[in-house]
């Protein structure tokens, strides 16, 4: 991987980590319509850490208020307390418990065969219609202060699901909160909160794999370039993604993510890309 390829893969990852369109489907599609090598899942997971980076600033006040209620009720042995921050801290942690388990069970499917253009490009069209359906569905009556226990751990099964590139883990999880009838802002700044544990936790497992050739296509240079620039592009979409969803339906991207998806089963199909 060169520079040039470095600079537009962080771009890549920065525009589309929060977008409900698949970081990591875009992160497979962009080189194959360029003609370049995957690049492979440990440079996406750790590209990844860039935009997570911009989640910890981004909500730096938040993440401060919940660690420290989340270890008071610890201390106090009070973790079903009324205590909001505590609440959510707790909830993240049963949230990540799915991704973990199918993570692990899975690594080697997600890291091969999940990352073909066939099984990408039709998880952008079919998950499209969960987000359709999550749009309709949800009455958008509870606020994050309603979260419960059952609530956190079924959040935590549809960000599982993201594990499938074309999926998006941020378009699962808002879409879970919207059919659980959280109100769509406050589904996407839990699905942010959310993301934190398994995303730092894969981004630092993959890490070792950085350079190494039998696992990926990019030095660590290259790398380093694209987390930066994913950490400047992520951190502007934070706040425009916030702003959007608390005005508009996600929605309106499924018709981008169904022609893409169309496009993608079109090229490969036909051997144009590969």
């Amino acid at each position: 991987m060169d520079a040039l390829q470095a600079i537009v893969l962080g771009i890549v990852q920065g525009l589309t980590e929060f977008l409900p369109i698949s970081s990591t489907g875009h992160l497979r599609i962009v080189p194959a319509f360029f003609g370049w090598e995957d690049p492979g899942a440990a440079f996406t997971a750790v590209t990844q850490l860039g935009t997570m980076l911009a989640i910890l600033i981004y909500f730096r006040q938040d993440l401060l208020r919940i660690v420290v209620a989340t270890l008071k009720s610890v201390r106090t042995d009070r973790w079903h307390s009324r205590d909001i921050d505590a609440k959510i801290g707790w909830y993240i942690i049963i949230g990540t418990i799915p991704i973990g388990i199918f993570g692990l069970a899975f690594k080697s499917v997600i890291e091969d065969g999940a990352r073909s253009l066939y099984v990408i490009g039709i998880a952008l069209i079919l998950f499209s219609a969960v987000i359709l359906r999550a749009e309709a569905a949800g009455q958008q009556e509870r606020d994050i202060k309603d979260i419960t226990a059952r609530d956190g751990l079924l959040i935590g099964v549809f960000q599982a699901i993201a594990l499938i590139p074309g999926v998006s883990r941020s378009g699962a999880t808002i879409s879970g909160g919207l059919f659980l009838g959280f109100r769509r802002e406050d589904a996407a700044r839990y699905s942010f909160l959310l993301s934190i544990p398994a995303v730092v936790l894969s981004g630092l497992l993959e890490l070792k794999d950085i350079g190494d050739h039998t696992h990926a296509n990019a030095g660590a240079v290259p790398t380093a370039i694209a987390t930066i620039l994913a950490f400047a592009v992520g951190y502007a979409t934070i706040e425009f993604l916030l702003r959007f969803v608390a005005r508009n339906s996600i929605a309106v991207f499924c018709g981008y993510r169904a022609a893409v998806g169309a496009l993608v089963l079109l090229l490969a199909g036909t051997n144009v890309i590969s």
